[in-house]
């Protein structure tokens, strides 16, 4: 192995890890908290990702932004935040010589922000929102739309920069509740990735986050039971391409059946040589790409599939899409496909090894919500399914009544869309009831 990972729980109850990789020359540092808007309401919605941005405007120890960023790229770094649905992490890569520096302005900015310029701020985070809703101020975000599809009613569907009324109206007084309530040590993971050593970073780590409060790990709704479908949410847009992304609800990695999951991910999108892009980009030029994707949360799973086409065309590639998905459902996997899939997924595991910032996140992210598993264990997870197994979880979980599709463009083509979500052609399961399939339409 070329890496030696650590977990420490400092008597504060933060905790801390550490992966050294003593045969690299550059080192990580990443600090996870447990929070997104998945921990928010419809009246902070937003909260999250707002204090994310507050923070980069500086600390009791580091008031001037320019100094405080200046220092960390002085070692070799570069400060930068991102706030999920379900978590946000702070990082910086930098030199490992210097892992002091990172730390002490890290440790300030989460302990110790100045939460000023707010109103600065709600106007840059303002613009930044525009790029998910057109010019009558509809969402035109898949993500957005698509969670919403697969989770009403919950925190899941909330959006990560909130809404333009939920930002506009948001005091100060909420940054500040969210802010105690969340940045304690049992909902923090302070993470070290690197060329590194686990006594230094225990050390540093306790002086950076001493003035850290105590207190416990968010906890989260648990998200509903799927609802029946197939189901089609269709937003009018003015553009020369319709978006669309087709979803099924699946489980998280923890699960039994992630692992066939993760097989047959690669099976359909992992490089030009897999069934998705061959047979809709390759063979029949439908779409200048295609993609499939496992989002997943600590209870939650998501197997998703986007596109975009000429709007005459979206019908064919949702055809063609439901095509090639039911053909996993109807036979198995040969054995040379497969052994490929499998290969490459070890092989992806291994890279990982060489790049800190998957070394960080794979313990360090990871451990916000479990304790994470090595390598080799997921490595022989995927290398243990059969492609009767494989067929098996397809046949599971890629149903008529499990798919949502969210679409975005002209109306040209929209009646042939409906056609096709509704009868889901070739997908196991009861037939599509009309009322379900026409779901909503912006």
């Amino acid at each position: 192995m070329s890496f030696t990972s650590y977990r420490d729980v400092l008597p504060s109850g933060l905790r801390v890890v550490t992966v050294e990789t003593p045969h690299l020359h550059t080192a990580l540092l990443a600090i996870y908290v447990r929070t997104g808007s998945r921990h928010e309401t419809p009246a902070n919605n937003g909260v999250s990702h707002f204090l994310e941005h507050l923070f980069f405007r500086g600390s009791e120890g580091w008031p001037d932004t320019v100094r405080m960023n200046a220092a960390v790229e002085e070692v070799g770094g570069n400060l930068n935040g991102v706030t999920t649905r379900d978590q946000g992490f702070y990082y910086t890569p930098l030199h490992p010589a210097h892992l002091r520096v990172g730390l002490d302005i890290l440790g300030d900015m989460l302990t110790r922000p100045r939460l000023t310029d707010m109103e600065v701020e709600r106007q840059i985070i303002l613009e930044e929102m525009l790029d998910e809703v057109d010019d009558k101020g509809r969402d035109i975000d898949l993500d957005n739309l698509s969670k919403r599809l697969l989770f009403p009613d919950h925190p899941l569907a909330l959006k990560i920069a909130g809404t333009r009324e939920s930002v506009t109206t948001l005091a100060h007084a909420q940054v500040l509740e969210h802010f105690a309530r969340h940045y304690v040590t049992g909902n923090l993971v302070v993470t070290a990735a690197g060329r590194v050593r686990r006594d230094e970073v225990l050390e540093l780590t306790e002086r950076a986050f001493a003035r850290l409060p105590r207190g416990p790990a968010s906890t989260e709704a648990p998200p509903p039971d799927a609802l029946t479908g197939p189901r089609l949410h269709f937003v009018p847009h003015d553009e020369s391409q319709t978006e669309f992304r087709l979803s099924f609800r699946t489980v998280p990695e923890q699960h039994d059946d992630h692992a066939a999951l993760q097989l047959i991910r690669r099976v359909l999108d992992d490089g030009l040589s897999s069934r998705l892009p061959f047979e809709i980009v390759e063979k029949r030029g439908l779409a200048y790409s295609v993609s499939a994707a496992l989002d997943t949360y600590h209870d939650a799973g998501i197997f998703e599939f986007e596109a975009a086409s000429a709007p005459e065309k979206a019908s064919q590639v949702v055809t063609e899409a439901l095509r090639v998905l039911a053909a996993l459902c109807d036979e198995e996997i040969g054995e040379e496909e497969l052994g490929r899939a499998k290969r490459r997924h070890r092989m992806q595991l291994e890279f990982s090894q060489d790049s800190p910032s998957d070394l960080a996140g794979w313990f360090g992210g990871t451990e916000l919500f479990r304790l994470p598993e090595t390598f080799s264990h997921r490595a022989d997870l995927v290398d243990a399914q059969s492609a009767a197994r494989v067929r098996e979880v397809a046949r599971r979980y890629f149903r008529r009544e499990n798919l949502t599709v969210v679409a975005v463009g002209q109306r040209k083509g929209l009646k042939a869309l409906e056609r096709v979500v509704e009868e889901a052609p070739g997908l196991p399961g009861a037939p599509a009831s009309k009322a379900a399939a026409n779901g909503q339409r912006g």
